[in-house]
């Protein structure tokens, strides 16, 4: 089969943070299909055997794609049609993959062109725009609400990356084995293509690269600074546990966002023992997380399971997560240390994560095994061959 994939997004992008359409692409090809994959100009190139990458131009000048809706979104989606329409009329496609909003002149141009449809559904659109705050319009978001509705229904297979969308897209499909849950559970390294590599990080990184303590233990969070994150209640947590032996320390963020969060650090008398590195490499990023004692995920708010909680699963390190349903989704007291988003429980959930005893032994072993199961690359795949079973 011959399949264009639409990914309205920088790709590939860290900051963006597009990995399913990576890995759903790269299996798709070892599966014997034959892909073009259209996205926007912005964006690392990456290396995907069997894949071949179009990109609208990047319009730089207009300045940096973000995460959510935006006028800048539009614009360059609008240019994705223009350029979607050329490719159809050039190719024979059986199948288009559409991610996202790239859904809705997919859903338009199907009758036209005859192909399959995939709805590649990360989110629920009229969700975001409530969500990012990019309109207050009724009619508007209940004019996305139904186009939504249209799209679930005419697709031939609608993938979700979790079960809160999965039971959304569910309530509104009457043809329930169309459905397939697909989280992004991959983390294997990002492939960039050699103009835009960077050297691997695959030995250990040495801690005192930021003054570290080696002899003390280190608690390790890794991600977005963002304010849904929860980072302000890690911090008065970290400060309330009076930890002597043990160190905090923040991977990612803005320089803005460190500089407050520095500040915050700061004033919680925390300066000697909470450690920031800003934006790193995934690479980087990754190594860290690897090196920790504790891997923590703060996040306060959300439905949709965090890319990272796949990652902590997978690690081999005791797990502190607020007992929210972005987390519990996936997460449960067999293998994390679940505390209520309140500094308190936090800090008792990083003392008892922190004592090497049965219960911290158990939790571990739990959760790699539960990641196997379910979630790992053999999972992956075999999720990724079942749906395209049903579009041959």
């Amino acid at each position: 089969m011959k399949a264009l994939v639409i990914a309205p997004q920088p790709f590939f992008s860290p900051r963006g943070t597009p990995f399913s359409v990576y890995y759903r692409t790269a299996i798709a090809a070892e599966l014997g299909l034959e892909i073009d994959l259209l996205t926007y100009g912005q964006g690392q190139d990456v290396d995907i055997p069997g894949v071949n990458i179009i990109r609208i131009p990047s319009f730089k000048f207009l300045g940096e794609v973000k995460v959510g809706p935006s006028l800048l979104k539009l614009f360059l989606d609008f240019i994705m049609i223009f350029k979607t329409i050329g490719l159809l009329l050039k190719n024979n496609y059986d199948v288009v993959h559409a991610h996202e909003e790239a859904v809705f002149f997919s859903y338009v141009l199907k009758p036209l062109f005859r192909y399959k449809l995939i709805y590649d559904m990360h989110s629920s659109l009229p969700q975001q725009l409530e969500n990012f705050k990019f309109t207050q319009s009724r009619l508007l978001i209940g004019l996305f609400s139904a186009l939504e509705n249209r799209c679930l229904r005419s697709a031939e297979a609608v993938i979700t990356i979790c079960p809160a969308l999965a039971d959304y897209a569910l309530s509104l499909l009457s043809k329930k084995e169309k459905h397939f849950l697909i989280e992004n559970s991959l983390f294997d390294p990002v492939k960039l293509s050699h103009k835009d590599s960077v050297p691997s990080a695959t030995t250990s990184l040495d801690r005192n690269l930021i003054d570290l303590p080696l002899d003390k233990k280190c608690l390790v969070y890794a991600g977005t600074l963002e304010p849904y994150q929860g980072i302000d209640l890690m911090l008065k947590a970290f400060a309330q546990a009076k930890l002597e032996d043990a160190v905090l320390l923040v991977v990612g963020g803005q320089a803005a966002q460190v500089l407050r969060y520095r500040a915050l650090a700061d004033q919680l008398g925390l300066s000697h023992a909470c450690f920031f590195t800003g934006q790193l490499s995934q690479q980087c990023a990754q190594e860290y997380m690897n090196n920790a004692d504790v891997l923590v995920s703060p996040r306060i708010e959300g439905n949709n399971t965090p890319l990272k909680v796949y990652q902590l699963l997978a690690s081999e390190i005791a797990i502190v997560a607020t007992k929210i349903y972005s987390h519990t989704q996936v997460l449960n007291e067999e293998v994390a240390f679940l505390v209520d988003p309140t500094p308190e429980s936090m800090a008792k959930g990083f003392v008892a994560a922190l004592n090497q005893d049965p219960t911290h032994a158990r939790k571990v072993s739990n959760a790699l095994r539960l990641y196997q199961e379910k979630y790992s690359r053999e999972a992956y795949v075999a999720k990724m061959r079942a749906l395209l079973e049903i579009l041959r």
